[in-house]
């Protein structure tokens, strides 16, 4: 008798599907992780960003989906490298890593949006630029930046030790609509709006 796969019922919204579909890096296979790790819980929003890149000779794509739910933001990243333990007298095999991970609105800590605005002493309303990076925090990551510390007097010489911030980014996505098209921009735009609405009253 043969089992059932565990996302075989779970169906994402047909927007969704086609946006994976359509960025085109192992759609079945990113389209069942992300089933798998939303549920049955329904889908408010989403974001999907492929991106390329170059490692030495190798060209590299990876993917990463954002799912927003009424509970949940689901982050999910896949991407392929070379088989570590390929077996013996057969050629090398690409192996696919795909990793979802369920984040609750109620640790969300930061929803940061970032817009590049090319001239802007000619600025049109409503474009909001021409990129923007998406950066979320939820406390996984914590990026420590130090510089030295002064005193104000440029003629000091004095050792005032470091100063420095600390900044959660979790993941940043960079979205041009010059490279990921007008399309892919306005959704990177809408989804930050929607989930910095949802963590607002939390």
């Amino acid at each position: 008798m043969e089992q059932a796969h565990p996302s075989a019922e779970l169906v994402l919204p047909e927007d969704l599907t086609e946006a994976i579909t359509r960025a085109g890096y192992y759609p079945a296979l990113v389209c069942d992780v992300v089933a798998a790790a939303v549920g049955p819980e329904p889908i408010r929003s989403h974001l999907v960003h492929q991106e390329t890149t170059f490692d030495h000779d190798v060209i590299r794509r990876h993917i990463t989906v954002l799912v927003l739910t009424a509970t949940r933001l689901v982050v999910a990243h896949a991407d392929d490298h070379p088989d570590e333990e390929p077996v013996a007298g057969q050629q090398v095999q690409e192996v696919a890593t795909a990793t979802t991970e369920s984040i609750p609105l109620s640790t969300v800590r930061g929803v940061m949006l970032t817009h590049v605005v090319a001239d802007p002493q000619r600025y049109r309303p409503g474009s909001l630029g021409r990129e923007v990076t998406l950066t979320l925090g939820w406390g996984a990551v914590s990026r420590v930046d130090l510089v030295p510390a002064t005193c104000g007097d440029p003629s000091c010489e004095a050792d005032h030790g470091f100063e420095g911030t600390i900044a959660a980014d979790d993941i940043a996505l960079r979205i041009s609509a010059e490279a990921d098209g007008q399309r892919a921009f306005v959704r990177a735009v809408e989804f930050a709006r929607e989930l910095s609405a949802s963590i607002g009253d939390r």
